[in-house]
């Protein structure tokens, strides 16, 4: 069975504070340390684990980014990855999330790829649209949320967090599986691991092997833009309730008049 895990260099939200270009409104990625996406490492360890469990079956990661997107990938590959593909092109700067998954869907069409993994949603753009565009873009379907997920023949089978516990959702596969936060425990890589990542393939691949047009893709292409940048409003104060023997009543009116009771 062919797996792929859809991962992204981010800026490390352990260390660096997000910044705006005030130019183009777009995330400050020069000049700050950039890592593997910390969400896509829960969702890295829930692919391998279905490989293994599965047996006879390859995992490989694929990500859209510059050359220095390399060194997320490699992690990926250190923490037990089969392989890799990278999608770089200079037409690819300034990408929407729905250019994203029109490029990840290329390739992951290409590949013939029978499960794809995806986080919920990255730890910098916060849209949480890739992995919906991409199932849209293949005409597959999409499990969203889910904590535990199994394969019986060419069947998905997943258990999909809800407000009050789980779900138990199936679908035929191929299919694009969204993995929760926290549900399965990152994987760290080992000397041996990284030692080896260095041997495994890690494919380079640009728009003309795609056959996708530049004018879909980067800033011509996308559809979403950040127009404005402002500052949050300020909170307003809150209201103290002095108890006078009457607390409960104001309460209750409180949450009535907001429609809360």
């Amino acid at each position: 069975m062919k797996i792929f895990v859809c991962i992204k260099q981010v800026p490390d939200p352990n260390t660096t504070i997000s910044k705006l270009d005030p130019t183009t409104n777009r995330l400050v990625r020069s000049g700050v340390s950039l890592v593997l996406d910390p969400g896509d490492e829960s969702t890295i360890s829930a692919a391998i684990k279905l490989r293994d469990t599965l047996g006879n079956s390859q995992l490989i990661a694929v990500s859209m980014g510059p050359a220095s997107a390399q060194e997320a990938m490699r992690r990926a590959l250190a923490m037990g990855a089969d392989g890799a593909i990278q999608i770089t092109d200079p037409a690819l700067a300034g990408s929407d999330a729905v250019s994203t998954a029109r490029v990840l869907a290329a390739v992951l069409k290409k590949e013939g790829a029978d499960i794809i993994f995806c986080s919920t949603e990255s730890t910098d753009g916060y849209t949480g649209m890739v992995p919906g565009g991409i199932a849209e873009f293949l005409g597959i379907p999409q499990l969203t949320f889910a904590r535990e997920i199994t394969v019986e023949g060419q069947k998905a089978i997943i258990k999909r967090v809800i407000p009050t516990g789980y779900q138990t959702v199936e679908t035929q596969l191929p299919a694009v599986v969204t993995i929760a936060s926290g549900s399965f425990e990152a994987i760290y890589p080992t000397m041996k691991g990284i030692m080896g990542a260095r041997k495994k393939p890690l494919r380079q691949v640009g728009l003309a092997e795609l056959g996708i047009d530049a004018a879909q893709v980067g800033e011509s292409g996308a559809r979403e833009r950040v127009v404005e940048v402002g500052k949050a409003e300020a909170r307003a104060a809150g209201q103290i309730v002095k108890d006078e023997g009457n607390g409960a009543q104001v309460i209750a009116d409180f949450l009535q008049r907001y429609q809360l009771l």
